[in-house]
């Protein structure tokens, strides 16, 4: 298969910067009830916890569109977070996560992930084919690595993740009811629990006061701490958009607050 061409990217990470990180986790997991479409933007504020004050430090895009080949057609997945310039002297944050996905079944093909976050740098990219990932990975000032290993049919990448989570038909579901799911992140494999908390209405932005479905998620990584500190509110509509994101992590606690969607939503 002809693997997608993706524009280059100038450098533009760990510490506090992972708490974007663990966002795309967060926001990140199909039973394929809602289907995802090209031309979707998604603006969140990010914010983290400071001397017990959350304080917005940095904005966060998430956006969907088609790409063409010769031979196939992906839709490509980004999420971008980038500090506001104010922040910059503190810690700045330039990270650009990509997948590039099948449009109907949301199996990735290729998946970049391109950070810079206080000084640290790392660009990775994954080609997912025929159960198994070639992976080549420049870290900092060392030499590019490249490797081969193999992954279960069903996992992927934490951005196609993402997505995964908003075609869940969570109407269906009991509170306490649970799904798992596998991700791939920094070369290895992740089991991930969504457990269905219940619904609750909250501000979502441009889209007003929405009735939301509450989850929390659990992974089997450091990344993540607290039981049911994880959590996602997703629209109870057919988009499912996220509307809040709150994650506790080891540096501190955060939260993604949606403040504009548009596109085909």
């Amino acid at each position: 298969m002809e693997k997608p061409k993706i524009r280059e990217r100038k450098n533009t990470g760990p510490g506090r910067a992972k708490i974007f990180a663990c966002a795309c986790l967060l926001l990140a997991f199909k039973p394929a009830f809602a289907q995802v479409r090209p031309g979707e933007k998604l603006v969140y504020a990010a914010s983290y916890n400071m001397a017990g004050l959350m304080t917005q430090l940095a904005q966060v895009r998430l956006e969907t569109n088609t790409v063409k080949t010769s031979k196939s057609n992906y839709l490509h997945l980004s999420c971008e977070a980038v500090t506001f310039s104010k922040w910059d002297s503190f810690f700045k944050i330039r990270d650009l996560y990509e997948s590039y996905v099948n449009p109907q079944s949301l199996k990735p093909s290729m998946y970049k992930r391109d950070i810079d976050e206080g000084g640290y740098k790392k660009k990775e990219k994954y080609v997912f084919k025929n159960g198994k990932i070639t992976s080549t990975v420049k870290k900092r000032n060392y030499p590019e690595k490249q490797r081969i290993f193999a992954i279960g049919a069903t996992t992927q990448d934490v951005v196609s993740m993402l997505y995964k989570l908003r075609t869940i038909d969570f109407s269906k579901y009991k509170i306490g009811q649970t799904v798992g799911f596998t991700i791939v992140f920094d070369e290895k494999q992740i089991p991930v629990v969504v457990k269905f908390m219940g619904a609750e209405n909250l501000a979502a932005g441009s889209l007003g006061n929405k009735n939301c479905y509450k989850i929390a998620i659990s992974a089997k990584t450091d990344a993540l701490k607290g039981k049911d500190k994880n959590l996602i509110w997703l629209t109870a509509d057919t988009a499912r958009i996220p509307a809040l994101i709150k994650f506790s992590i080891p540096v501190g606690t955060g939260q993604l607050t949606l403040k504009t969607a548009s596109g085909q939503i």
